[in-house]
């Protein structure tokens, strides 16, 4: 056999092996190949032009539900927090899970590009003025079937310093699904007015996970208005301390129980 033959045979080899590897990596993504393939282009483009870096090992659960809990600060966020989930507390957790966001309505049903990535990641579409709760409902039933929901509870992006008074539907989700809830802050997303423009614009973005913070104190409890906003803020706290950042209660807050 002539070195040129061999040469080619070792390629080839390296070309199987490739071929093994990624197949391999697409069977362990549970949601599919759109998701595996959003994933794979999410990893190599954060890397290089966001210079994403994360601060601990990331907490979200292997194959039970968790509410995903963040600021928003980038129309980048969803892909910012997802960034990490297949290296996970287990050892042998490698798997890739969806988020899924909920999202708002005139993007998860745009043409092109951005309606096609939310039904891939699993978005749950959300009309902005509040009054449908049909969105609940599916979170509520995502969450308890084991999925990973991740919610903005500031509502639109915040383009200010500190954290906005949140919505308290994010309590009413943590109380009615009984999932753990996760806080993580995304540190240096790059913002504009324009819904496009942080896409080519570098920065350095790091993230801090959370641990999942308890909520047995508030379980058992009737679920009134003042309870999910006493909750909602108490949230808010948890995930404005991980970014070493002030947040601005309701007007209402009460006391933690």
């Amino acid at each position: 056999m002539t070195p040129d033959q061999i040469a080619q045979l070792v390629l080839l080899a390296y070309a199987a092996i490739a071929v093994g590897l990624v197949l391999l990596s697409v069977r362990r993504c549970r949601d599919g190949w759109r998701v595996w393939l959003l994933y794979f282009i999410a990893r190599i483009y954060a890397a290089f032009m966001f210079h994403w870096r994360a601060n601990g090992r990331c907490p979200y659960p292997e194959s039970s539900g968790a509410l995903i809990l963040s600021n928003h600060r980038s129309p980048l966020d969803p892909m910012l927090a997802w960034m990490n989930s297949h290296l996970r507390h287990a050892e042998s957790a490698r798997s890739i899970r969806v988020i899924g966001y909920l999202m708002a309505r005139e993007f998860y049903e745009q043409p092109g590009l951005i309606g096609w990535i939310g039904h891939a990641m699993q978005s749950i579409p959300v009309d902005r003025d509040g009054h449908d709760l049909g969105p609940t409902r599916e979170a509520i039933r995502r969450l308890e079937r084991g999925d990973l929901i991740g919610i903005f509870p500031e509502g639109g992006i915040n383009m200010g310093e500190g954290l906005r008074a949140a919505n308290p539907g994010i309590a009413f989700l943590a109380l009615k699904s009984g999932v753990p809830v996760i806080p993580v802050y995304i540190h240096g997303a790059p913002q504009s007015e324009s819904m496009t423009e942080p896409l080519y614009s570098p920065s350095r973005v790091r993230v801090t996970y959370g641990a999942p913070i308890d909520l047995s104190p508030w379980q058992g409890q009737r679920k009134s208005q003042e309870l999910l906003q006493a909750l909602t803020d108490a949230l808010m706290c948890k995930l404005a301390d991980l970014g070493g950042v002030r947040y601005t209660p309701s007007a209402n807050e009460t006391e933690a129980p």
